[in-house]
């Protein structure tokens, strides 16, 4: 057998053998990335409420950009927080353990719950940890410094349509949040918050925690351990026929004559209202602000007209299909005819 064929043969299996084992490095490697990914992710839940941190973050959602202030204090197994709006008009929002009051002024360019932050400040985010890494692919995308601190960055790549992907900047020593972006299939920036100060674990003074603006106040009381249980006493007279998979019942908040419940999958959060139709037709549709969309669809049932509305950081054909699979089942038990 000619040299030449037999050295052709070896520089091929040789080739195929290096292949296989540059695969079989990266596979490895892409394990231990999402496994060091996973083990940030596990410690962001509860950095979100055991830390104790003061500071100023921007919030930018679509072309609105609103800047806040935030103490934030856990002492023994109580979580105290206070939110201050610091630009387009005046209003805050402090917590106390379970019971939280949202301070409106009567007059003022901006509702506080317009500017909110859906993402690590919401209810549904800060309840539990759910098993992120069933819907996003977890990824180290290196370090940063973000307000002075040392960070970590991690990108979460939504496996399906039916939501967004995010990436996050961690706290390396404390696992707290510190930035963030939402992003859609295009890597398109769609929201995002970034503190531009920030305190970590220093000695908050109780003042921090006291209600200072004149307005309205608005309070409740957040939802108890199961939330399953409280979305089935709530979801009455109506069925949601289908949701995004991962997005479980997180919260029931109040919403007039009609019902709401919040979905989760721990990273993003929508609700669905329904309630009866006004005498004023309302528009249909969907409506964006940054990753928000609200989303409105009219039934009727009995006679009586419902109006579903979805919110939350959906893409708007998820958000469409999640509002036109509800069924209204008794109307009597959604408050129709009312006076």
């Amino acid at each position: 057998m000619p040299r030449a064929f037999i050295n052709s043969v070896r520089s091929r299996a040789l080739a195929l053998l290096v292949g296989s084992l540059l695969a079989l490095a990266g596979s490895l490697t892409a394990a231990a990335d999402e496994d060091e990914a996973s083990v940030w992710l596990e410690r962001l839940g509860p950095a979100l409420n055991m830390t104790s941190y003061r500071g100023v973050f921007v919030y930018a959602r679509g072309e609105s950009v609103h800047s806040m202030q935030i103490a934030h204090r856990y002492t023994d197994g109580v979580v105290e927080e206070r939110l201050v709006l610091q630009d387009g008009g005046s209003g805050e929002i402090v917590r106390k353990g379970m019971n939280v009051v949202c301070v409106l002024p009567e007059t003022g360019r901006v509702k506080l719950d317009q500017v909110i932050p859906s993402g690590p400040f919401a209810e549904a985010f800060t309840s539990q940890l759910m098993p992120v890494s069933r819907w996003y692919r977890a990824e180290m995308k290196g370090e940063d410094r973000v307000a002075g601190y040392d960070v970590v960055s991690v990108a979460l790549s939504a496996k399906d349509t039916d939501r967004y992907s995010h990436r996050l900047w961690l706290e390396k020593s404390t696992g707290l949040l510190v930035k963030s972006h939402v992003r859609n299939a295009e890597g398109e920036v769609l929201e995002q918050f970034q503190f531009t100060s920030l305190h970590i674990g220093e000695d908050i003074p109780d003042s921090e925690f006291e209600i200072r603006t004149q307005g309205r106040e608005i309070s409740r009381t957040l939802g108890g351990p199961d939330p399953q249980a409280s979305v089935v006493q709530r979801m009455n007279g109506w069925q949601l026929g289908w949701r995004p998979e991962g997005f479980v019942p997180a919260a029931a908040p109040r919403s007039g004559k009609g019902q709401a419940i919040a979905f989760s999958d721990g990273l993003a959060a929508f609700s669905v209202f329904v309630e009866p139709a006004g005498p004023v037709q309302m528009p249909t549709g969907a409506s964006k602000i940054g990753a928000t969309t609200i989303y409105m669809h009219q039934v009727k049932e009995g006679g009586n007209a419902f109006l579903i509305t979805v919110v939350g950081e959906l893409p708007p054909q998820t958000a469409r299909q999640v509002a036109e699979s509800v069924r209204i089942e008794d109307t009597l038990a959604l408050g129709a005819g009312d006076s």
